[in-house]
């Protein structure tokens, strides 16, 4: 269900920061394109992708229909700069974490604890990345799929890396990410701001989940 809940610049820009990278520079909520983007995501939020047109987009960006079109050809290349950012930064902070952590049964704890978290905070932005991915067309699905194997790898990556150290125990390592990963984004159809779980308690419950699914100790 679309949310009501205006989106925060702060929340958007740290979630869709250039090519992952943090936000500053040309993301400056200064930047007219990025200004667009925050209005869409707000839009998509609140009414989803179908219901949402380039008119109310241009209004919450503060400019006519047409100043909208200088930058994005349409509203579905919009969703696709929205997808395409917030796919490539989720990746980029579980390559981050995989390789901070000491062993491979912390990098999977933390991976996949923080991508919960993730998708808590970033609940409205999380939902608009990953399930209003049917809307976009078949270029652009396939460039937001070239970055979801990315991801999957990184998962799939480390669960190899505890099974070589004898830290986990998997049989079928791809379908083992994939469950995993399932599992965290389906946060962000379920969070509910304010509720008993805050982002900290999902990221600490579905790490030590993560871990014990793939056969380690929590």
């Amino acid at each position: 269900m679309p949310s009501t809940t205006p989106l925060t610049e702060t929340a958007v820009l740290a979630a869709l920061a250039p090519e992952g990278g943090r936000p500053g520079g040309a993301t400056d909520v200064g930047d007219t394109a990025t200004r667009i983007m925050l209005a869409a995501a707000d839009a998509f939020a609140e009414h989803g992708f179908p219901a949402t047109t380039t008119r109310d987009i241009a209004s919450r960006a503060g400019l006519s229909p047409a100043g909208v079109y200088v930058h994005f050809a349409s509203k579905e290349v919009l969703l696709f700069e929205i997808s395409r950012r917030g796919h490539a930064r989720a990746r980029d902070l579980l390559v981050e974490a995989a390789a901070d952590a000491a062993s491979p049964t912390e990098a999977l704890r933390a991976i996949v604890g923080g991508f919960s978290r993730w998708h808590a905070e970033h609940h409205q932005l999380g939902r608009i990345v990953q399930f209003e991915f049917r809307h976009l067309s078949t270029e652009h699905q396939s460039a937001v799929i070239d970055l979801r194997k990315d991801i999957d790898r990184v998962v799939a990556d480390v669960l190899r890396d505890g099974v070589e150290s004898g830290e986990l125990d998997v049989e079928d390592v791809p379908a083992t990410a994939l469950a995993l990963l399932s599992m965290a984004i389906d946060v962000a159809r379920w969070y509910v701001p304010g509720g008993r779980r805050t982002p900290e308690m999902v990221e600490r419950t579905y790490g030590d989940l993560a871990v014990r699914l793939a056969g380690g100790r929590a």
